[in-house]
């Protein structure tokens, strides 16, 4: 375990990126020349505007005597900031503070001890176990850090106490700063409740109809659902990322999901108080960044499109939003810098707009008084460095650029990486990254697109860019990680593993690219949505830009089709890898013989036989056997049958380059493919389930799509018993050995990265076994409940 003490970056510091040094205080230079690097900041030659306090003139002077007011001087920056976050944003800021050349002190748990954020930071101190709620959320121990290494400063990320205006003051009384909004504005932005009251009233910007009031008796809002008519949103009102949120279609349902939405909502952000909106059937999320400093001065970075969501929360975002006018985005940025006025607030925020495609109005829907997961595609567009402009104005400086200053040119995606299984309702996954391999970035930070930036007529409206898609742009890939190769994702914490950001000149190209960055990232360890992503992003709705937050449910059918039989030439390698990897290597006559050193393995002399048996993930299938006969010379002879098919290969040439790595000569073409195997978890007994066997993951080469496919070693099925999905706490167990339980019944509510899920009897009859209990944490594959089906 890392001890408290204070570290010195030269032992300390880790650079992300293995072929990049370190940052010094100007980004490095593109690897494109046509596009220049990220730079500090330009600061004009004038303020935004002028401070609070009126400039003040006297009777008795002269005409002239006195010059125009002056711009504030420049504060120096902080010298050191503690991280109040983990994984990747804790990672993000300490990459920027690097560049500018500010010490930064990172916070662990238990379970973090060897994570990255850690090593990358200056200094670190654990603050406690693993539950967020004696580590990430424990005020006094971050103050107390913050007091040991001398940090006058917190950046608090997103999520934990990002949002905590208790948080805020406690530092403010420290004399620490917060980087982020006044106390003030958390509040008045920070509850759904107020800031929707709030703005219907004051604003003029219309809400979406409902229920926001303080009662939250069930009956009461059970009564308010059937006023505004079914199908309602509950919502935390102090919730974000989807948590404490839940759509009720029937009075039926309703009752069950307040209860979870509130026990969600009341875990993750201290307060179960929820409110109830009519749920609009085919939004389009829209949000706009805004920015503001301590001296009157607030702008808009223009708007994002994070419309494509599972379990309510966002997956992929885009910058700009393709098909609004010009008018439109106007009119956004303009509510959005006036609701942010409204409520002075200082530093970086998102105001979230609600788009009804049936009727085409839109609605306010909430402020959050943070830094968003995916302000990187807003950093695109601009080629700003946002938490640069956080530092800035945290120090008490004034916004480096005005509003017609602010470029908007080419296109930006992101995608967020991670670990759940989206063919299984998008459950959250833990485990060892056994295996991550990435795309190669192009870039740390987002290079400058000053060059390309198109003023503004004069005359012309506030907020009405000229959007440049026509700049010679060479596309940009960012990799936004907090984790590596080997470090364990745990259950206590958001699932994300990194986010994937691109730029390019305009949707379409910055599409591509995102495609092409999908294919290059390969993960085996945890179930992730990488495949999934990749087949979002190749969607002709999606390339169409007809998006929506029901998006996914609504192009089901073309996002999750049938698993695909592997095909013949993949059944050959995958074999050959096999056969390659078991089958032992000649007896040598000296320990030491050159022989022994060689990467490459291959067969020799006697003539081998094996069969294979391999299966798909999609169990249901019947499993294919591979027939290898080894030739002398490295030479082998495949047969491949499946239930459909069967296919012959001759004279085909392999050889294993390194432990995952196949090199093969299969029908005419030389193929190099990854196959990675991975072990079942210990302790869970063989089944039929392709978790509970040794998996096989086959990464194709480029000319083959570049698409994954697994396959595992068949074992027998499991038994009819309702086990774990997947590593979880247990809230709660609702039957008794006994008891009789209908079909679709909840007999047990797990907990796994703050999300809830409900395990339902799978037939009618009676419990003969439970094997958990409320609060015990449970493996991947654990029986919880058997249940004996009634005849």
């Amino acid at each position: 375990m890392l001890s408290n003490s204070p570290r010195s970056l030269a032992s300390r510091a880790v650079t992300r990126l293995a072929s990049a040094p370190k940052l010094p205080r100007v980004a490095p230079a593109s690897v494109y020349p046509q596009r220049a690097a990220a730079s500090t900041i330009a600061r004009p030659p004038a303020p935004l505007s002028a401070p609070h306090t009126p400039s003040r003139a006297y009777a008795t002077a002269p005409d002239g005597a006195f010059s125009a007011p002056q711009p504030p001087a420049h504060h120096p920056l902080f010298d050191k900031i503690l991280i109040a976050n983990r994984g990747e944003i804790a990672c993000r800021v300490i990459r920027t503070a690097r560049k500018l050349g500010v010490k930064t002190v990172a916070v662990y748990s238990d379970v973090d001890a060897g994570a990255l954020h850690v090593r990358e930071a200056d200094e670190a101190y654990c603050i406690g176990p693993a539950p967020s709620s004696e580590s990430y959320l424990r005020v006094d121990k971050i103050i107390d850090v913050c007091k040991r290494s001398g940090a006058q400063a917190v950046h608090p990320g997103y999520g934990f106490l990002s949002e905590n205006a208790g948080f805020a003051e406690r530092l403010a009384e420290e004399g620490i700063v917060f980087i982020g909004p006044p106390a003030s504005a958390i509040v008045s932005m920070g509850s759904k409740r107020s800031v929707l009251n709030f703005v219907a009233a004051s604003a003029g910007v219309p809400v979406v109809p409902g229920y926001h009031g303080t009662n939250q008796d069930p009956d009461f809002l059970q009564d308010q659902a059937t006023r505004i008519g079914y199908p309602v949103l509950i919502k935390a009102v102090h919730g974000g990322g989807g948590k404490g949120m839940r759509i009720v279609h029937t009075a039926h349902e309703f009752g069950e999901a307040l209860a979870s939405a509130q026990r969600e909502a009341r875990k993750s952000f201290g307060n179960a108080d929820v409110l109830v909106e009519k749920y609009i059937t085919h939004p389009r999320h829209v949000e706009v960044q805004v920015f503001a400093d301590a001296h009157g001065g607030c702008v808009s970075l223009w708007e994002r499109d994070c419309s494509v969501q599972r379990r309510n929360q966002k997956i992929i975002e885009e910058a700009p939003a393709p098909g609004l006018s010009a008018e439109l985005r106007a009119d956004l940025s303009a509510k959005a810098v006036a609701a942010a006025k409204a409520v002075d607030y200082v530093g970086a925020g998102t105001v979230e707009f609600i788009f009804d495609n049936d009727t085409g109005k839109f609605y306010f829907m909430e402020m959050n008084t943070r830094l968003q997961v995916e302000h990187p595609v807003t950093e695109m567009i601009t080629g700003l460095d946002l938490v640069e402009w956080q530092l800035e104005v945290a120090a008490g400086n004034p916004l480096p650029l005005n509003q017609a200053s602010i470029p908007l040119v080419g296109h930006a995606f992101e995608a967020r990486i991670y670990a759940e299984n989206p063919r299984n309702n998008f459950l959250p996954d833990s485990g060892q990254l056994l295996y991550l391999s990435t795309p190669q970035p192009t870039h740390v930070f987002a290079p400058s697109v000053a060059e390309h930036h198109i003023a503004t007529a004069p005359g012309g409206a506030e907020f009405s860019p000229v959007v440049n898609t026509s700049a010679a742009l060479a596309p940009v890939v960012r990799l936004e990680q907090g984790f590596e190769q080997g470090a364990q994702i745990g259950v206590f914490y958001d699932p994300m593993i990194a986010k994937l950001v691109v730029h390019g000149r305009d949707r379409t190209e910055a599409l591509r690219a995102l495609r092409r960055a999908l294919e290059e990232y390969r993960v085996v360890g945890v179930a992730t949505n990488v495949e999934f992503l990749r087949t979002l992003a190749g969607n002709k709705a999606f390339i169409s830009a007809e998006v929506e937050t029901g998006f996914i449910p609504k192009h089901f059918a073309e996002l999750f089709p049938p698993i695909a039989e592997p095909s013949p030439e993949t059944l050959a390698q995958t074999a050959l890898f096999v056969v390659l990897r078991d089958q032992p290597a000649p007896s040598m006559p000296a320990l030491h013989s050159p022989w022994s050193t060689l990467v490459s393995r291959r067969f020799g002399g006697d003539v081998y036989d094996r069969t294979i048996t391999l299966q798909s993930e999609d169990t249901e299938a019947a499993p294919a056997t591979v027939h290898v006969k080894s030739l002398p010379g490295g030479v082998f002879d495949i047969t491949t049958r499946t239930a459909s098919s069967e296919h012959t290969f001759a004279g085909v040439h392999a050889r294993l380059t390194s432990p995952t790595a196949l090199e093969t000569t299969l029908a005419g073409a030389r193929r190099r493919t990854t196959v990675v195997p991975q072990q079942p978890p210990p302790g869970v007994p063989a089944s039929g389930a392709p978790n509970t066997a040794e998996r096989l993951h086959v990464f194709a080469g480029e000319g083959e799509g570049a698409r994954k496919t697994t396959v595992v070693v068949p074992a027998p099925a499991w038994l009819g018993a309702l086990r774990a999905p997947m590593p979880s706490v247990v809230v709660e167990v609702r039957v008794r050995v006994g008891e009789r339980v209908e079909a679709g019944q909840p007999v047990v509510v797990l907990e796994s990265m703050k999300t809830e899920t409900v395990l339902r009897a799978p037939v009618a009859g009676v419990v003969r076994a439970v094997g958990c209990a409320k609060g015990e944490m449970v493996e991947e594959g654990r029986e919880l409940v058997d249940v004996e089906e009634s005849e």
